[in-house]
């Protein structure tokens, strides 16, 4: 197996004065190309955990490296490797949506600064045009930033971190703010990117339907991972599926139900938790005729409160 391109061991953050450690001796790893998830309630320690990884940040303990670079001793060459779409808008609202792509471009030392677009390196401006019109921006590349809708901005913060051709984007609680189509439209931009060139994702987000259809979920509370694997291994491990089911003659199904050891509650309907076995061989064991048969399936954010819950949300500001 390749090398990961996030490296974490022993991870820790003390802040002076603090009674205990936001991050405590946290290890974990990510792939290139993996899909990660970093989850957890305020004052978990996730924002701490991404300020170290993003380099703005200094540790107290542990080893770190990014894309092979150990983030203390090589942190500009950590930087270059990575892009990052911050929480809080980052763009100049007075520039253009290209002029602040170009400034971008500039800092990381791609490209002389020129006075214009057209001025520009060639390469440059053909992968400008094709990061645009993988998303519909090509139109609004002159117009000022303040005149674009937040998802528009949000897509043009994406494509300012991704011109200099990262091999990690850290997304930090991308949507925030954003409505329910902007949201989709969003996603499908980040999909596309991550199939065209094979980037590799790590997300921070509180909505956790976001996680759904990642490669990995990591949850961090009181500082220490609690919970690492994938959706379903995490929705497997703490929650069961339902059926919900009902019957005309219900004290019949109750007392069929029971005669099986079939554990059961009645809540309007009669809800039978199950793990282990299939909806349908459950369903073929109960003869007495049904009105009412719904499987529920449980959701990533189920999975996520109760884990909570089991370990106590956090509550400090991180």
């Amino acid at each position: 197996m390749s090398k990961p391109v996030i490296a974490v061991e022993n991870l820790t953050k003390r802040y002076r004065g603090a009674d205990k450690a936001a991050v405590d001796n946290i290890s974990c790893t990510v792939q290139e190309g993996e899909f990660f998830a970093f989850l957890g309630p305020n004052g978990a320690g996730k924002t701490t955990t991404i300020s170290i990884l993003t380099t703005t940040l200094s540790k107290t303990s542990g080893e770190l490296r990014i894309a092979g670079f150990d983030a203390d001793k090589e942190a500009r060459h950590v930087r270059e490797q990575i892009g990052i779409i911050f929480q809080q808008p980052s763009l100049d609202p007075n520039l253009t949506a290209e002029e602040n792509i170009r400034f971008h471009a500039c800092l990381y030392g791609m490209y002389g600064y020129r006075p214009g677009f057209k001025l520009m390196p060639e390469n440059y401006r053909k992968k400008v045009l094709e990061l645009t019109e993988m998303v519909g921006l090509q139109d609004v590349l002159g117009k000022p930033v303040r005149k674009l809708s937040g998802g528009m901005q949000r897509k043009l913060e994406i494509i300012r971190s991704l011109i200099h051709t990262p091999r990690v984007l850290f997304l930090d609680e991308p949507t925030q703010g954003l409505d329910a189509v902007s949201r989709r439209g969003l996603w499908d931009y980040i999909n596309t990117i991550r199939r065209e060139y094979g980037i590799t994702v790590f997300l921070t987000t509180h909505y956790i339907d976001e996680a759904e259809n990642t490669d990995t979920v990591c949850v961090i509370n009181h500082g220490k991972i609690v919970s690492i694997g994938t959706p379903d291994e995490m929705k497997k491990n703490l929650l069961r599926q339902e059926l919900i089911i009902d019957a005309a003659d219900r004290e019949s199904l109750k007392a069929e139900l029971s005669d099986k050891q079939l554990h059961y509650r009645a809540n309007g309907q009669i809800i039978v938790p199950f793990r282990g076995n299939t909806a349908q061989e459950l369903i073929s064991k109960i003869k007495t005729p049904l009105t009412v048969l719904k499987i529920h399936e449980p959701s990533l954010e189920d999975a996520y409160v109760q884990l909570l819950q089991k370990t106590g949300e956090g509550n400090k500001n991180e």
